[in-house]
């Protein structure tokens, strides 16, 4: 069964599909998902499915299109195919499919890669958009609807952080401890000897905010993880005045998340990454 076209045109809008990505759609079906990425918003890829015909089909309505060059099929297991330079990944798998490779999603995929799936989700990994949608001549399901999952790969912010910052009218250490669940992430900052939940807290890819109050102080951090290191700003915010400086933090302990069992070593701050 075949994504209904407006749908495979929604989940390629959700996913903001443009010409710097390589989309993998698996399950590729007769490759109307490549096709369109690639005609329609100038992206490259492949798609893989266990039909020979529909593979042959693919490559032939790719090269009618236009966009041969930049869509191609396989005959190939979705389990033997290397995801890992896909920058978008769809599916339109069975729901047991999808917690099967769930694992290898996560662990091969870039952080920031988006995955955007057709009817069904990723069981506990909560989706960052749902929708449900009009799919006229859709064979299947009730009333001719299909849902569209959307997630982005989240990189690891599990563990504790450690930085200082000129407020106040001197030098405070600060330090961050991190629990994770997928994209779900929350905890503590320690300043000046006081301890607060933090609050706001988001992670997108690599890409992390959050806020925290500390007595007459509000502070306002967000950056990109890189490696055990995080780069951004910090918004300080007293008495009516804002500042805004530059934040940089090291990872002195790595956390996995609780998605991911593995041990999980020391790191020393002052190390350079």
């Amino acid at each position: 069964m075949q994504t209904p076209q407006n749908v495979v045109d929604k989940m390629l809008e959700i996913a903001r599909v443009g010409p710097g990505d390589y989309v993998i759609d698996l399950g590729s079906g007769d490759g109307r998902m490549v096709i369109t990425a690639a005609k329609k918003h100038g992206a490259r890829g492949f798609g893989v499915d266990l039909d020979r015909r529909l593979v042959a089909l693919s490559n032939r309505l790719a090269a009618r299109a236009g966009v041969a060059g930049r869509a191609v099929f396989y005959q190939r297991d979705l389990h033997a195919t290397d995801v890992s330079s896909a920058s978008v990944l769809t599916l339109y798998l069975l729901p047991e499919v999808n917690l099967m490779i769930r694992p290898r999603l996560l662990s091969t995929l870039k952080p920031g890669t988006r995955i955007v799936s057709h009817d069904y989700d990723m069981g506990e990994w909560p989706p960052d958009l749902a929708l449900e949608m009009d799919a006229p001549g859709k064979p299947v399901g009730v009333g001719q609807k299909s849902k569209v999952f959307y997630w982005v790969v989240p990189g690891v912010a599990a563990g504790k952080w450690l930085w200082w910052l000129s407020v106040g009218g001197g030098v405070r250490e600060f330090e961050l401890a991190l629990d994770q669940n997928f994209q779900k992430i929350e905890g503590t900052l320690t300043v000046g000897g006081h301890t607060v939940k933090i609050g706001d807290a988001k992670l997108t890819g690599e890409q992390i905010g959050f806020t925290a109050s500390a007595g007459e102080e509000r502070y306002e951090f967000s950056g990109r993880i890189i490696n055990h290191a995080i780069e951004g700003a910090a918004r300080v915010s007293s008495g009516g005045q804002t500042r805004e400086l530059a934040w940089v933090a090291a990872r002195t302990e790595l956390r996995q998340p609780r998605h991911i069992a593995q041990p999980a070593p020391k790191l020393d701050p002052y190390l350079p990454r």
